[in-house]
């Protein structure tokens, strides 16, 4: 059976290997570390020892992963992050403070539920995070944030995910197109145009048939970035005409297309007062929230939202 001593050698060196990937160099890795570069390449040499496969290629032209490498960059990362965020709970219940780490997808305001949480909770600081849509399971799973608010699609095993409400999409078209100045559009016109998405394409909300645009977008300002030079359309909640605009984009609604559904999610095995107490305030202020991506709401003055929390 290994030593405690030996486990704690054995995570060190997975922290090394993770540092030296992510800077494919070992002199700024070591660096990083505040650790002499050949005390760091032993370590990753004694890790490759332990698993019995090469984990970088090291020639005149740099450092690469091999395959070993890459698979176990995909093993280790959320294993690393999963203890970076306990250490860091832990260290902050020791100083006698608490912080709930809340992750939000664009255009979800988190402030009416942290209002109506903080007034139960004072000395919980409530911290916030964008996630965008790959990061929202991992990021829950492996604990780096306590609790999220989420769009659909997303793979729910090992989650606890709760419908909050809708919104309605719309259609996100060049200045130029041909239907930016509609009021609404129905989806029909747009048919055979190549959509951007930034999720499995098989996940679209589309009744109709559009083309994979060819482009890995991840987030809406890159989808903006991506519409804005022509390279396809878009569909988005509604709340991104109102929290996100570009000068060369325009939003039309589309009230035909299947609406977008945000909802509450916490890895199942996260037992905790605190995160249990967030989502009821969460809940409880649902409708506000949604509220927020209402263009005609927000024109008359964020007071309404702060009368109402």
């Amino acid at each position: 059976m290994r030593s405690t001593g030996s486990r704690r050698l054995r995570g060190s060196r997975q922290r090394y290997f993770a540092a030296v990937a992510d800077q494919l160099h070992f002199g700024p890795a070591a660096d990083e570390l505040h650790i002499a570069q050949p005390v760091l390449s032993r370590q990753i040499r004694a890790l490759e020892q332990d698993l019995g496969a090469p984990l970088f290629t090291r020639d005149r032209h740099g450092v690469a992963l091999t395959d070993a490498g890459r698979q176990l960059l995909a093993d280790a990362g959320p294993l690393l992050a999963c203890a970076d965020a306990v250490r860091r709970r832990v260290s902050l219940a020791a100083r006698g403070s608490q912080r709930l780490m809340v992750g939000f997808r664009a255009g979800i305001p988190v402030i009416p539920a942290a209002r109506a949480f903080g007034a139960r909770y004072p000395d919980v600081v409530v911290d916030v995070q964008r996630i965008e849509v790959d990061d929202q399971a991992p990021m829950l799973l492996d604990g780096r944030i306590d609790v999220a608010y989420v769009r659909l699609p997303i793979d729910d095993t090992g989650l606890r995910v709760t419908p909050l409400y809708t919104e309605p999409r719309v259609a996100v078209l060049p200045a130029g197109h041909r239907l930016a100045a509609k009021e609404e559009v129905a989806e029909s016109y747009l048919v055979g145009e190549p959509l951007l998405w930034d999720a499995d394409p098989s996940t679209q909300p589309t009744k109709c048939p559009h083309p994979n645009a060819g482009y890995l977008v991840r987030g809406v300002d890159e989808t903006l970035e991506h519409v804005a030079a022509g390279r396809g359309i878009s569909f988005l909640a509604r709340s991104a005409s109102v929290f996100y605009s570009h000068q060369d984009v325009m939003y039309v609604p589309i009230p035909d297309l299947t609406p977008d559904q945000v909802c509450l999610a916490v890895a199942a095995s996260r037992t905790s007062p605190v995160v249990d107490d967030f989502f009821a305030a969460a809940q409880a202020t649902a409708e506000i929230t949604a509220e927020c991506g209402n263009y005609e709401m927000w024109q008359l003055g964020s007071d309404v939202v702060s009368k109402r929390v």
